[in-house]
């Protein structure tokens, strides 16, 4: 998978990946294990980044980032909390029906910012959840009871219930009982909800709201090609950072003879595209800056420093080639592009820190930046939040182009297997291992 021209390109990675990882050192709490939303002080946990941190501590170990046994101590301590902390329907609850609520206060666990049930970011924390399980798969004591209690946590999720009578799953729930009126219907991130939910062996959805949320994909012809749109980047990203979508396909992507893997790094294309473009003469934009996503910004009608004004969004979902565009950049997207397009990214990332050095603190990158506002350099405006999301998708994509080890780990894991199959993926490594050699064989020999 590893695709680097210098030896200074493998440095610069390292040095970043290793940044990145480090948040989850410096801003989870010691009692709970939970990882805070972002740096700012006073940050509440959000549990997705929790799901992220769990998923970097195989990668750290195997970089000698740091020792096995405190990293399975790390892991073990945020799941212990997890499962200990109270299910209940009231509003200071940690979570209900085994789903967690967006945003936990660090050192209590109990729900703030009145944030929502959320069914993906209980999908993203699972997820991580599973992935330390497969990896710490030792005697160990520690190691045994990180298993018990992934699996536990994993089968206590009531993805049924999350259905609330209907084909497709929602978005979340508030107490004392009211859900959210959302669905995940169309092309998201969801798409790894969707495998976790349907791969449950104890409450599973049916195989058919994966055909309900699919049907509402929306497939656009690009240079002749069909592609499955969605403008914001981290939608096609997130999936990718667990699951490998290399040579399998559900039924739409087989039907376009595709898959998710050349889907992004087609809509990774269609980025750089739009930002060479530059529709709206934002300040910096060209083929090696670019990366559209969810991320938080001024809001209101600002100066540029060009004199012009323009309406800024304030935290909104950005995308390209359509989607909105404030001038809002999000600064980690050659990172996470990585396995998709190599030279590409390298290229962007060189130009990014050529040109913009002001924005890396402590060797990370923050949330976003817009360099067409005025500021103390020629980042413009630039977020003075570092968002573990972020951190642990760079960590996590960085490592599935250097290694695979990722993608190699969530390949073992038979709910991420079970529930792509239910999905209805074929092919690929989701092949008997024998018909897996075969193709292999075949496709070497022609």
């Amino acid at each position: 998978m590893l695709h680097y021209r210098s030896n200074t390109d493998i440095v610069l990675i390292e040095r970043l990946q290793r940044a990145a990882f480090d948040y989850f050192l410096d801003y989870s709490d010691a009692r709970t294990g939970l990882v805070a939303d972002t740096s700012r002080a006073g940050s509440p946990s959000s549990i997705a980044a929790t799901g992220f941190g769990l998923s970097c501590y195989p990668v750290a170990v195997e970089r000698g980032w740091i020792r096995r046994p405190d990293a399975a101590r790390r892991v073990l301590t945020a799941l212990r909390f997890l499962a200990d902390s109270r299910q209940a329907s009231d509003r200071q609850a940690t979570g209900h029906r085994g789903f967690y609520y967006h945003f936990l206060d660090m050192r209590t666990g109990e729900r703030t910012w009145n944030s929502e049930l959320s069914t993906i970011d209980t999908a993203l924390l699972l997820a991580g959840a599973l992935t330390a399980a497969a990896y710490f798969c030792g005697r160990d004591p520690n190691e045994a009871e990180i298993r018990s209690l992934a699996a536990r946590l994993y089968e206590r999720a009531d993805w049924a219930w999350a259905l609330n009578r209907g084909d497709t799953v929602a978005m979340g729930w508030r107490p004392p009982g009211r859900f959210l009126k959302h669905r995940w219907r169309g092309y998201s991130e969801a798409l790894l909800l969707y495998v976790l939910a349907l791969g449950s062996s104890n409450r599973p959805v049916a195989p058919e709201t994966y055909g309900a949320y699919s049907a509402a994909h929306e497939w656009l012809t690009i240079d002749g090609a069909p592609h499955l749109h969605a403008g914001e980047l981290f939608i096609h990203l997130f999936p990718h950072a667990w699951i490998d979508f290399r040579g399998i396909g559900d039924m739409g992507m087989r039907s376009a003879r595709s898959d998710y893997f050349a889907n992004t790094r087609r809509a990774i294309a269609l980025q750089r595209a739009h930002a060479e473009e530059n529709p709206h003469r934002f300040f910096g934009y060209c083929r090696d800056l670019w990366g559209f996503s969810a991320c938080h910004a001024p809001k209101g009608w600002l100066k540029l420093r060009d004199g012009r004004r323009q309406q800024l969004l304030g935290y909104a979902a950005r995308g390209a080639p359509f989607g909105a565009d404030d001038g809002t950049l999000v600064p980690w997207a050659p990172l996470a592009g990585l396995p998709f397009a190599p030279d590409d990214c390298l290229d962007s990332l060189s130009h990014l820190l050529a040109h913009y050095p002001a924005l890396l603190r402590d060797g990370r990158l923050p949330g976003g930046f817009n360099p067409s506002l005025p500021g103390g350099g020629r980042e413009g405006w630039v977020d003075d939040r570092i968002v573990g999301l972020d951190q642990g998708l760079a960590v996590m994509m960085i490592e599935n182009w250097r290694s695979g080890l990722v993608w190699e780990i969530t390949r073992s894991i038979p709910a991420f297997s079970r529930g792509l199959k239910r999905a209805g993926f074929e092919g690929g490594w989701l092949l008997p291992v024998s018909l897996n050699r075969k193709r292999f064989t075949d496709q070497n020999m022609q």
